[in-house]
């Protein structure tokens, strides 16, 4: 067996893309010599309707090419996006509808399955969902145990439906070790429905339950199509007498065995950026496994550029928290890249001095239709071989001015500094790999970089990437520090990811950790979000004499002419209203009852709401998505919702105010319940109240913003929400409103409710903070997560001490948002917001620039964090027409956060620091692409982002309590001065400037 294993030392290699099928033989023991070790390489179009056709031409001609021992070859791996485009493309014949059994006895019901789909793909897959007794806490304790007939229950009603496709997704099934519920529910899901393919959301992804069950679904939705395909690499395989492992390539570049692919595809839907990373880096540097600094990779195909950067481990830095396939967030590992439309096929217009480039492109068809070919469109290939390059016939092009071609050339260059200046995280230059078949046009200078290297065998990178790929083990849990250090729960994940890799066939003494990141978890005591990766060298000894699909029958994949039955979307069309941004208005309304207008909320008015609510959240407060999906959908039911201006309150009007209370990662499993109103009933019944008058707002930052009109909806209470809240923004605790500036004794009595059937009162107390701390120490022990419903206020307090219109000011920032996004103006999206908000006296853009870095950390007994951002200059802007000037320029600036950013400071160029903005005013940071505010759990290296100080309310900065309460010494900073950022004006009330004229 040994000696057989010594010889198993090739590797084959192909890539599918959408233009073309790559294929390799590599030899990684002849790695050093100039070849690389690559022995065979070859090209070859992807047009017929049945990839594996491709596949096996290519393989075919390699193995030819090569003349080698078949005996000697110890894989064959396999990169394509088979998978992917099958979702991509909405194609109906390859997607099957899904089951979705959810296990939590009392969470998740509010925004069930598919809530956040796109309804073309929701049509195809959905086919049925139930909720079942189950879930988890974050501590790892049972919310409830597997209840066994009431799964027998809804196997039935999935079987009547004939649904062979089944997601079992369980709250915080991700750290279960000790109840195993998803892998109990599979086993009597498999006793009364054998034959059903089953996926556990655990076996997918990581925290983050509507995003994990969303990826969960995808890759249920493929897994027929899956076997099929791998059935059709088997059946290529034998006819070209191979026997060998097979494997697919993951997206984070490690290798998938074929079976498990099979039972896992998303796992390989973005691995071609991967392939051509790390393709790219094994041939262009000598020191590929021992480099020191990141690299970045530039891919030039037909139509795009892909821009990736690979970390000093050889693998790709890997995308944000979460990322979109075909319109559905999931939370999957991605390889982050960039994509701009330049390529070679890409179209070049000259209008005089104006030159274009792109983004449009003749794609596949540049071999006919570019000038060097016969054709008639002039392309970027077209103008690289004006400037000198051997391809195609020059005297096609011998027309073209020395002016037009530097100018196609500038425009090239241009396109190409700025998306690699966007992916560099550090201002030292770093080594361009640049691959691809179009790579000719790409400038052989970039500024900001060392060098710019264009390794042998650079259009087939991506197959060499498949040849090279490692095996990996991942980790990924939740820890208690309560008896253990976070370097010894550190150490714990390392081994475990590292016998991972080892059972996924790593050869143990090349196995290496790749990755290793410990996160405090916010607003939550003593616990810590470990994840470890460890990869390694494939090792043939841990697959000798395994057929590699061994499971899976050989037999024809079936082939699907590209023009046949795709799904209609006809018909499928979203049910959110398209609406003129610029000529809405809010549905405001008098009530006859009172004679005060009334806003009702609409769905439009819902996303703007929203959006508003998390720029005005400062990092905080949690994101407000579940909240937007849960009230988006109760007014499609016939709900409503209203908002009152303050100037309709009774001086007699009992005013009910709450919110949530917690830490942000339970609500990413739990989603949107209806704490905030079990907590209401809950000091309802100790008022012995029978209803209240007006519903209002703890923070207007975040997802609390919302919760009044949920509990004020006609669903529940049916009262009206007032367009007020004690903060004007976000902060950590309870104790920091403004109602406590200048009362004590108003937080008490309250009740804190957890939403599956807990509750406990608070009825006393000496000073404020007290009962924000006591009422934490109650919410770990109820799940970290709670409704609280205050001591009811009076019109008296609103009026004189709360921040007054902040529903109506995180509508208008929210339309912000929608305006410039209808505009394509995102770029300037901080300019506009300050008109919204009072002008450049109240807010003022503090800096634009990347993050370069992000820091976690424990402080105090409490999570902190920073994120460093550098400055990038206007010219590098995609737009700097209309934008004003930062308050502070050069250098980087520094925002340190505890989930609220907390202050500015600008660290210049010569050393010299500035706090520039600090809270209690306001400090958002807006992604630049999208004009969204970005919430701690957003924050990641590499985004673009402006950041936007708004100034805070009187109610904090003209006391000194309100300093005390809300300034930068309440948050930790006892040596940071206050200094206002500007004058406050109160935002202007939707209510009043909507409502009908007498």
């Amino acid at each position: 067996m040994g000696s057989l294993a010594v010889q198993k030392t090739l590797r084959i290699g192909v890539d599918v893309g959408g233009t073309n099928t790559d294929a390799v033989v590599l030899d990684p023991s002849l790695s050093s010599t100039p070849e690389r070790g690559v022995l065979a390489q070859h090209k070859t179009p992807t047009t017929s309707p049945n990839v594996t056709d491709g596949i096996e031409a290519a393989v075919r001609i390699v193995l030819e090419q090569s003349a080698i021992d078949r005996n000697r070859i110890a894989c064959l791996t396999i990169g394509t996006t088979h998978f992917v485009n099958a979702i991509v493309e909405h194609d109906a014949r390859r997607l099957s509808k899904v089951a979705i059994m959810r296990l939590s006895k009392s969470f998740t019901k509010e925004i069930p399955p598919f809530s956040d789909f796109p309804p073309a793909l929701k049509k195809i897959m959905n086919g049925y969902y139930c909720f079942v007794s189950g879930g988890l806490h974050i501590d790892g304790s049972e919310e409830a145990p597997i209840v066994e007939a009431e799964v027998v229950e809804q196997c039935k009603k999935i079987k009547e439906l004939g649904i062979d496709a089944i997601v079992v997704s369980g709250v915080f099934s991700p750290i279960d070790e000790h109840f195993k519920q998803e892998e109990h529910v599979r086993k009597i899901i498999q006793r009364e429905l054998p034959g059903v393919d089953i996926v556990c959301s655990s076996e997918v992804s990581n925290i983050g339950f509507l995003e994990r069950e969303n990826a969960s679904i995808l890759n249920a939705s493929i897994l027929k199509f899956a076997r099929k395909t791998i059935r059709g690499f088997r059946a290529a395989m034998k006819r070209l007498d191979l026997h060998c492992a097979l494997y697919l390539t993951q997206n984070d570049g490690t290798l998938i065995d074929a079976p498990s692919a099979a039972s896992l595809p998303i796992r390989t839907f973005s691995s071609g950026p991967t392939n051509s990373m790390r393709g790219a880096a094994y041939l262009g540097l000598a020191d590929f496994e021992g480099k020191k600094t990141s690299t970045i990779v530039v891919d030039v195909g037909g139509t795009t550029t892909d821009v990736g950067v690979l970390l000093p481990s050889g693998f790709p830095r890997q995308a944000s928290a979460y990322v979109t396939v075909a319109g559905v967030k999931i939370n999957f590992s991605m390889p982050h890249v960039e994509s701009i439309g330049l390529g070679g096929g890409s179209i070049v217009r000259i209008n005089g001095e104006s030159v274009t480039v792109g983004p449009d492109s003749v794609g596949h068809y540049l071999t006919t239709k570019a000038k060097v070919f016969g054709g008639d469109v002039l392309t970027a290939t077209d103008i690289a071989v004006a400037a000198g390059e051997p391809i195609g016939d020059s005297s096609k092009v011998a027309d073209l001015t020395p002016s037009s071609i530097s100018a196609a050339q500038a425009r090239i260059r241009t396109l190409v500094d700025r998306v690699v200046d966007m992916m560099k995280t550090s201002p030292e230059p770093l080594p361009v790999l640049l691959v691809g078949g179009g790579s000719v046009i790409a400038p052989k200078e970039i500024d900001g970089v060392s060098e710019v290297i264009q390794p042998p065998f650079h259009s087939v990178a991506n197959a060499v990437g498949a040849a090279i790929s490692k095996v990996g083990g991942t980790i990924d849990m939740i820890q208690s520090t309560a008896e253990q250090t976070i370097a010894q729960i550190v150490e714990k994940a390392k081994a475990m990811a590292i016998e991972r890799a080892v059972a996924a066939g790593a050869s143990r003494e090349t196995v290496m950790l790749a990755e290793v990141d410990a996160m405090p978890l916010q607003y939550v005591a003593n616990q810590v979000r470990v994840i470890a990766r460890a990869v390694g060298e494939f090792s043939p000894d841990a697959f000798s004499g395994q057929d590699a699909a061994a499971s899976l029958d050989a037999e024809e994949e079936e082939t699907y002419a590209e023009e046949s039955a795709k799904e209609s979307k006809a018909g499928v069309e979203d049910a959110t209203p398209i609406i003129d941004v610029d000529t809405y208005k809010p549905t405001v309304i008098n009530n006859p009852k009172t004679g005060h207008p009334e806003w009702f909320v609409s769905e439009t008015d819902v996303e703007w709401l929203a959006d508003g609510c998390y720029v005005l959240g400062c990092a905080g407060g949690g994101s407000p998505f579940s909240e937007y999906i849960k009230l988006r959908d109760m007014i499609r039911a016939g709900y409503t919702m209203r908002i009152i201006d303050s100037s309709a309150l009774k001086e007699d009007d009992l005013i009910y105010w709450g919110g949530h209370m917690g830490s942000p990662a339970v609500s990413n499993e739990r989603l949107s319940a209806n704490e905030t109103y079990d907590a209401m009933i809950e000091l309802m019944e100790y008022y012995k109240h029978e209803s209240f008058d007006v519903a209002m707002s703890l923070e207007i930052g975040g997802a609390n913003g919302l919760q009044p009109l949920l509990v004020g909806s006609s669903r529940f209470f049916d009262r009206p929400t007032i367009d007020a809240d004690w903060m004007g923004r976000a902060y950590p605790t309870y104790w920091q409103t403004t109602l406590c500036v200048y009362e004590t004794g108003q937080l008490v009595p309250c009740a804190i409710a957890s939403g599956d059937g807990k509750s406990i009162l608070m009825t006393k107390t000496t000073n404020d903070e007290i009962v924000d701390r006591a009422l934490r120490a109650s919410c770990a022990e109820m799940g970290s997560r709670v409704g609280m419903a205050a001591k009811p206020t009076t019109k008296e307090r609103v009026v004189k001490y709360s921040v007054l219109n902040t529903m109506s000011l995180a509508w208008r920032i929210g339309r912000c948002i929608a305006r410039a996004k209808a505009h394509n103006t995102t770029s300037s999206i901080a300019e506009q917001m300050i008109e919204e908000v009072g002008g450049p006296e109240t807010a003022k853009v503090l800096f634009r620039g990347k993050i370069i870095g992000v820091e976690r950390r424990l402080w105090k007994g409490h999570s902190y964090g920073e994120i460093t951002i550098q400055q990038i200059a206007d010219e590098e802007q995609e737009s700097s027409s209309g934008l004003r000037k930062t308050v502070a320029e050069g250098g980087v600036l520094k925002i340190p956060f505890k989930n609220e950013n907390i202050y500015a400071k600008h660290v210049k160029d010569d050393g010299t620091e500035e706090y520039v903005a600090m809270v209690p005013d306001l400090i958002a940071v807006l992604d630049t692409q999208s004009g969204k505010a970005l919430g701690v759990p957003e924050y990641r290296y590499g985004v673009m982002v402006t950041v936007l100080g708004i100034t805070c309310s009187p109610r904090w900065s003209d006391t000194p309590k309100g300093l005390e309460i809300g300034g930068p010494a309440a948050m930790g900073y006892d040596d940071v001065v206050y200094k206002p950022l500007g004058k406050y004006v109160e935002p202007k009330s939707v209510v009043l400037e909507y409502a009908p004229k007498p």
